[in-house]
């Protein structure tokens, strides 16, 4: 199979995301946040114009190799962010960013929440990168599942930017871990 289909593995990996991409568009995948009131805030937050990815489904298929985008600002990725995250913003949003990654690359598109996020990933479907996806519940809910994140120089750490003391409350760690400025 391998010398007929030399990328045979990297489709694999597509085909899986893509599928789970549909899964949480039509199955409520979203559900997976763990906190109800959290949940239905998200609900009501979101306009669920693009495919929808739990954390669940997301660290269940790292072998796809998704490219995670973030769509914070710059402060809030400076603090922590997914390994390997690619920063775009949100207010200055520019596409150029995106340059090295492939169009046809699975994207998995982050901010605290996920509002911000939801905006991108729309502004990326719009612009061919058909496989990009939003992280529903955003970095708050990667990190209450306990999910790693890094400094900027690729460390370990245990601060998040919690945006605001409002939406902070939806990051469940220790005070002293979020980061406000």
């Amino acid at each position: 199979m391998r010398k007929v289909f030399p990328n045979f593995a990297r489709l694999q990996a597509k085909i899986w995301f893509t599928f789970l991409m549909f899964l949480g568009l039509f199955t409520g995948m979203n559900a997976q946040v763990q906190s109800r009131s959290y949940q239905f805030v998200l609900r009501k937050l979101l306009k669920h114009t693009v495919p929808e990815l739990s954390v669940e489904a997301v660290t269940k298929n790292l072998a796809a190799h998704p490219v995670f985008i973030d769509a914070r600002e710059w402060n809030e990725y400076a603090v922590s962010h997914v390994k390997g995250a690619i920063w775009v913003g949100y207010k200055d949003f520019d596409l150029a960013r995106m340059e090295r990654v492939d169009k046809n690359s699975p994207i998995v598109v982050y901010c605290s929440v996920g509002y911000r996020s939801e905006k991108i990933a729309e502004k990326l479907l719009a612009a061919g990168y058909p496989q990009a996806a939003n992280l529903y519940g955003g970095i708050f809910e990667w990190v209450n599942r306990k999910q790693a994140l890094v400094n900027l120089e690729g460390h370990p750490t245990e601060y998040v930017h919690a945006y605001n003391k409002m939406w902070g409350t939806w990051l469940r760690v220790k005070k002293k871990r979020k980061v406000y400025k």
